[in-house]
């Protein structure tokens, strides 16, 4: 399907490190799970989007590409809809009691949100924190794994 929307990439990281983010600045990843929202409004839609995500990308354009070459790909959610809703959920999950912690900066360079990259320590907060964009948002978000 090459239809336009919103998504959710859940990584997964098993060690403690820190990485380069391009310019952006060094990050300490931890175990635990991240979780970007983003959006693919453009040709190829949501499902080119998940696919350049899915894999370890050898020349690094989005602050997502450095993390996922640490992290391993785990789960991704989407919304197909022409309307931008990254904004929307990245701040139901920085209000979210659920995350860990809100990696600010990180995918929010072309918008005013303080990040759209979410720390969970634990995978039942991630599910828990993403289940509240369902209940705010009053949607039902398709699951890819």
């Amino acid at each position: 399907m090459s239809s336009p929307g919103t998504y959710i990439v859940v990584l997964k990281s098993g060690q403690a490190k820190t990485i380069q983010i391009g310019k952006l600045a060094q990050m300490d990843i931890r175990k635990g799970y991240y979780a970007y929202v983003g959006s693919a409004l453009g040709p190829g839609g949501v499902e080119a989007r998940l696919k350049h995500h899915r894999k370890v990308s050898a020349k690094p354009h989005w602050h997502l590409d450095y993390l996922r070459a640490e992290t391993e790909f785990y789960q991704a959610y989407a919304l197909y809809s022409p309307d931008r809703k990254e904004c929307e959920w990245a701040v139901v999950l920085d209000g979210s009691e659920a995350v860990s912690e809100s990696m600010k900066g990180f995918g929010s360079s072309d918008c005013r949100c303080s990040s759209h990259l979410f720390y969970f320590a634990s995978h039942k907060n991630m599910v828990r924190a993403i289940h509240l964009i369902e209940v705010v948002q009053r949607i039902n978000l398709d699951v890819s794994i």
